[in-house]
């Protein structure tokens, strides 16, 4: 009789192991790449993860890259507090009825328990994430389609105001006196063409920063950093603007009008200016 209850408990639980796997294993609410807009790689190469010790406890707005077009965030209140990061994400609509801090497979295999709710306007998640800077998978379920989709999020340290920053390299904490200076500046973004000088000229005049960037062609008619307008003159074929350097080592988002188009257009890039290479000007 022993033996016989022995062999029945074994097969009871072989079966419900196996029914488990079968269960992690199904894919039939996980959205395929055939059912996906075109996936946009927002995780750039070598970006530097910017971790909670890095930030004062507060609320700031964030802004934050997404993978998809579909994927529609509104606002974002980014919270640091106790060591740990989360954000606040209104969605444009209510067309989400659940994220998940992992991937779609993760999130149909996962006990609802796990799932993130809205808030009592029907589409403000607050997301648990790791660190700005760096891609965070996040898993969203479409109310219509009763899909999971795969999502990659990038919040930017970049829309962060300086006083969130607990060290931030500037002219006056680096201790650099009013004078000529230069400095390696590295460009990213637009189509990955656009050119500038590096090292560039750099001037401190009254504890405040300014950077000279020359760049590769004269179709350039004016550059945007933080909301101010400067426009560009034009020297030797090559566009020049002299522009604020609010903190080195650190991305700084700036736009600059192309006129090479038949209209001019304005393309979104990053500088970085890295403190270690500041010379004086011969």
């Amino acid at each position: 009789m022993k033996k016989n209850l022995c062999v029945i408990f074994t097969f009871v639980l072989c079966a419900l192991l196996f029914f488990s796997a079968q269960v992690y294993a199904d894919t039939s609410h996980v959205a395929d790449a055939s059912q996906m807009t075109t996936v946009q790689d927002v995780a750039a190469e070598g970006m530097e993860p910017v971790y909670a010790e890095a930030l004062y406890d507060g609320v700031y707005e964030a802004a934050v890259d997404s993978s998809s077009s579909m994927f529609r965030i509104e606002r974002c209140a980014l919270r640091v507090e106790d060591g740990k990061l989360t954000a606040a994400l209104t969605m444009s609509s209510e067309s989400y009825g659940y994220l998940f801090p992992g991937t779609a497979e993760e999130a149909a295999a996962a006990a609802k328990s796990a799932y993130l709710t809205p808030g009592e306007d029907g589409r403000t998640f607050t997301l648990p994430i790791p660190a700005l800077d760096a891609g965070v998978s996040c898993a969203a379920w479409s109310r219509s389609k009763e899909l999971w989709y795969d999502r990659t999020l990038v919040f930017r340290s970049d829309s962060l105001p300086l006083t969130a920053f607990r060290d931030v390299k500037t002219a006056e904490s680096l201790g650099l006196a009013d004078g000529e200076y230069t400095v390696d500046a590295a460009l990213e973004g637009g189509s990955g063409r656009a050119k500038i000088q590096s090292p560039c000229r750099l001037r401190i005049k009254d504890g405040a920063a300014a950077a000279e960037i020359v760049w590769g062609s004269a179709n350039y008619d004016y550059m945007k950093v933080d909301g101010a307008q400067i426009p560009a003159e034009i020297r030797d074929g090559h566009s020049v603007c002299v522009i604020p350097v609010p903190a080195f080592d650190r991305a700084l988002h700036v736009i600059a009008d192309t006129t090479a188009m038949s209209k001019p257009h304005e393309i979104e890039y990053t500088l970085r200016f890295d403190a270690e290479t500041i010379t004086p000007a011969a």
